[in-house]
């Protein structure tokens, strides 16, 4: 079944915090990217370069599905995370609120994509994906491993995950194998355990992709030049260094 959309269109959102996007384009059967500064979302975010003609870095370190808004007024969504908490550990299939990702300095970047499903398709999505929840369905490091590796060697992509569990699944592996649950391919070709953040932002499905640009803070660009220009003068430092050291040789 495909979605109700005819082409793939992009809106570009400035000026919004990231509450105020969420809470603006968040609805029931959307899918949200994020894109973060831990380690994990780096590591994501390099390993996706392999996807780049010119080995640029992923923007997309993780993706959900938006739940809807529930009895205690909050929007919630569905996805698989590794949350640490004091003295609790979440890992696997979780239902969380939207307000986990208001945190700008956590998540960097975000969209939503909108690709017009019917009622009976995002009760679809949903149905499927509380029955994850219920069934304790695990996040899977080992996975997201395989993924990596299939990354570096792209005539794995298209087969089964070197290093697939049962009953396990990762963020955007939960959203590809959601929506295969509806008819809709996101990755077309990919192993659904193989999918990731990115491919999920590429889909040639037809979609409506909403996406918060951000202007840098003076304070972040005052800090960004300031890396640079000390960058630079260690640079001249060890040119000048290695010039000195030659002349004395000679």
């Amino acid at each position: 079944m495909q979605p109700n959309l005819a082409s793939t269109q992009t809106i570009i959102v400035n000026d919004l915090s990231n509450q105020q996007f969420i809470e603006c384009y968040a609805r029931p059967g959307r899918i949200g990217l994020s894109g973060g500064f831990t380690l994990v979302d780096k590591a994501i975010c390099r390993a996706e370069r392999h996807l780049h003609d010119k080995k640029h870095w992923g923007s997309w370190s993780h993706a959900f599905l938006f739940q809807g808004v529930r009895q205690d007024g909050h929007h919630w969504l569905i996805e698989s995370d590794l949350q640490i908490h004091h003295k609790h550990i979440q890992l696997g299939v979780q239902e969380n609120r939207i307000s986990k990702y208001f945190n700008e300095n956590l998540y960097a970047n975000l969209a939503v994509l909108d690709f017009g499903l019917s009622e009976d398709q995002v009760s679809v999505l949903l149905r499927e994906a509380l029955e994850l929840v219920a069934n304790r369905a695990k996040y899977s490091l080992r996975e997201l491993l395989g993924t990596l590796i299939a990354l570096k060697h792209p005539e794995l992509r298209g087969r089964n995950n070197v290093l697939a569990q049962e009953r396990s699944v990762y963020c955007s592996a939960l959203v590809q194998h959601l929506f295969l649950k509806t008819g809709m391919d996101l990755a077309p070709g990919v192993d659904g355990k193989n999918t990731t953040p990115e491919d999920i932002a590429r889909t040639t499905l037809p979609h409506v992709r909403y996406i918060l640009e951000r202007q840098p803070s003076p304070n972040k660009l005052h800090e960004l030049r300031t890396r640079i220009r000390r960058r630079v003068r260690a640079r001249i430092r060890i040119i000048k260094r290695k010039r000195a050291i030659s002349r004395q040789s000679g």
